[in-house]
């Protein structure tokens, strides 16, 4: 039994986080999860404009990053009917700000909270695009 059309497209995931540590673990943890990475960037405007490059199935944001943060990127990927279905994953270190009066839930799909492992990050990946387990 083979998969035809959807399921063999490769998923396309921007990551934006201002640690280079960290980012290098969200790069290593997507590449896990069999997935492209379109851009690894270190600030909100630059994971913007990669996201709206076009076909950007997923979006790894940190909350705190400078220039544009997160939250704003996510607000600006929500607003736009080019990017309004790519799907978002926040990432921070303050559980408040992940749960404070749903700004990031309403803002966003899913949420993990740093530190994380690289294969927590990659199992979430993977679940959020629904994609099988790594072969």
């Amino acid at each position: 039994m083979s998969d035809t059309g959807a399921a063999e497209r490769v998923r396309r995931i921007v990551i934006a986080d201002d640690d280079d540590d960290i980012r290098g673990l969200m790069t290593i943890a997507a590449k896990r999860a069999g997935v492209q990475i379109v851009a690894a960037v270190d600030n909100g405007r630059s994971a913007l404009t990669a996201v709206q490059s076009g076909d950007i199935d997923l979006a790894v944001l940190d909350i705190s990053m400078p220039g544009l943060n997160g939250i704003e990127v996510a607000e600006a990927i929500r607003s736009d009917a080019a990017t309004k279905s790519t799907l978002i994953l926040m990432v921070s270190a303050s559980v408040q700000l992940l749960t404070d009066h749903g700004i990031v839930a309403d803002r966003s799909d899913s949420f993990i909270v740093k530190p994380f492992s690289p294969r927590l990050l990659s199992t979430r990946i993977r679940e959020m695009l629904e994609l099988g387990e790594p072969a």
